[in-house]
């Protein structure tokens, strides 16, 4: 679905909702003004336009869509701008809409998730930017080419997801932990890597075998769904790896958390936990709460509205924005409803390590797919 809504036909109209409050806004934008009472005010109306392709699914997917179009309605509200957006329900539909966010003069494009850089002679992404030289892009989860109006927006999951093996590893009964992804991509498998060496982590440091199935990064083999859509086959991986022992599972498959959930849910094991990504899944979905240690998050609400301000600001660069431990692009999840079932020594365990991972005292190999 394409919304036509056009850059002139906003000028001049003022913004009259109210700041939006999302997590991980950043500090109040210079636009905003002070009332007379003291409260802030809205932002003045911009004729800036920002404007998001969504990967396959919806703006709602409780997921990555969903996170990144929170950055337009936060800079929306906040900058004064006006948005505009086109969702994606198949690889198909990437080129028509990229083309019809150019062709509707937005100032700065954002494509959602690595597939856009599938298709075309050298992926999708880079084709219409070659094709349109005037155009601004950002590509979220992408990485640079030879184009110089294509921003990757690059994620250190592997730095947050060791803590979150490390983490698992400590919670678990069993000793053995689980992991699984859409797609057998590097996107997806830097996630699985950090929380299999986070994993071993506390076995080296503890003396205690840990067995992670799903993943072997050494042999580049483990489960996948094949998509970020198939439920069926989500749920089929999840109960199998609750039947190898695993307590805890960490999907890294966009939205089919909601499967592991439902296997955890209709499974013998009543101390069985998920690991939420991309978004803080125990507020995004309040009723997984209590099966939800914790969540290996990207900010991606944070840098899509950072690379707004940017771009209004005449700032725009094909240098990569890179979200890392150090700059809170990406990290853990409070522990919500486990937080006082995670103990105080494993709590400032996951501190000294994320210290130690920010100052290079630990490297993570990553896999090559």
């Amino acid at each position: 679905m394409i919304r036509t809504t056009r850059k002139a036909a906003f000028a001049g109209l003022a913004l009259t909702a109210s700041a939006i409050l999302l997590a991980g806004c950043g500090a109040p934008p210079e636009e905003a003004a002070e009332t007379t009472d003291g409260a802030e005010a809205p932002a003045e109306s911009s004729d800036f336009l920002a404007c998001a392709v969504s990967d396959e699914g919806s703006w709602n997917d409780k997921s990555f869509n969903e996170a990144a179009y929170a950055g337009l309605q936060q800079a929306e509200s906040e900058l004064g701008i006006q948005i505009d957006d086109a969702e994606s329900a198949s690889a198909e539909d990437f080129v028509p809409n990229l083309t019809a966010m150019v062709d509707n003069g937005c100032d700065i494009t954002f494509a959602i998730g690595f597939n856009f850089s599938l298709g075309g002679e050298n992926g999708v992404i880079f084709d219409v930017a070659a094709d349109n030289p005037d155009a601004k892009f950002a590509w979220l989860d992408g990485w640079p080419g030879e184009v110089d109006n294509v921003k990757p927006i690059m994620y250190a999951t592997e730095q947050s997801s060791y803590l979150a093996g490390y983490l698992s590893a400590a919670y678990s009964t069993s000793k053995v932990v689980g992991t699984y992804g859409g797609l057998q991509i590097d996107s997806v498998t830097s996630f699985m890597d950090g929380f299999y060496q986070g994993a071993k982590k506390y076995e080296e440091e503890t003396g205690t075998p840990v067995k992670v199935v799903g993943w072997d990064p050494a042999a580049k083999t483990g489960d996948f769904v094949g998509d970020f859509a198939n439920t069926e086959e989500a749920k089929s991986i999840s109960n199998g790896q609750l039947a190898a022992g695993a307590d805890v599972i960490f999907p890294v498959a966009g939205g089919l958390f909601t499967a592991t959930a439902e296997a955890i849910r209709e499974g013998g094991n009543a101390d069985a936990v998920m690991l939420g990504v991309d978004k803080d899944i125990a507020v995004t979905q309040p009723d997984l709460a209590d099966i939800t240690l914790t969540s290996v998050e990207k900010r991606m609400t944070q840098a899509v509205f950072d690379i707004i301000g940017e771009v209004k600001g005449d700032e725009f660069s094909a240098e990569p924005y890179f979200g890392t431990l150090e700059n809170d692009g990406t990290g853990l999840s409070d522990f919500g409803a486990f937080a006082d079932k995670v103990p105080a020594d494993v709590v400032s365990k996951l501190d000294e390590l994320k210290q130690q991972i920010i100052d290079g005292d630990i490297e993570i190999a990553l896999t090559k797919n």
